[in-house]
């Protein structure tokens, strides 16, 4: 994994070039714990949100196993009402959630920027 001080840089990139962002963490696949949090929002719970989010990645991979799928997942993109949700895989036990505000974001933005960060933080 990379070190604090790429995290913070990729995660102020996050929160500088990603209109209306809300949040970010770095999550353990495995266990769901959270290995960096940024938020502009206090009442975001980052802790609840990655550990839910570790087993949604896990039921998809189970998804493509069953369906004997000879590929990986790269990412997912998860539109609600007024939120965009978006997790990267980084490596095979690590992934980026984010979280921003659909009003001010877009989905080709969230998807660029992040990707754009992605590789430095596996």
């Amino acid at each position: 994994m990379a070190n604090d001080k790429i995290v913070n840089e990729s995660f102020d990139h996050f929160a500088n070039d990603i209109p209306g962002f809300i949040a970010a963490s770095l999550v353990d696949l495995d266990s769901g714990m959270t290995l960096a949090v940024r938020s502009t929002r206090s009442d975001f719970d980052l802790a609840v949100a990655s550990a839910y989010n570790s087993e949604l990645v896990k039921q998809k991979q189970k998804i493509m196993k069953a369906l004997g799928l000879k590929t990986n997942l790269e990412d997912m993109i998860l539109t609600l009402g007024d939120q965009i949700h978006f997790i990267k895989i980084v490596s095979p036990t690590v992934f980026i959630y984010l979280a921003a505000d659909r009003s001010a974001a877009n989905i080709a933005i969230v998807r660029t920027v992040v990707n754009k960060h992605a590789a430095q933080l596996a």
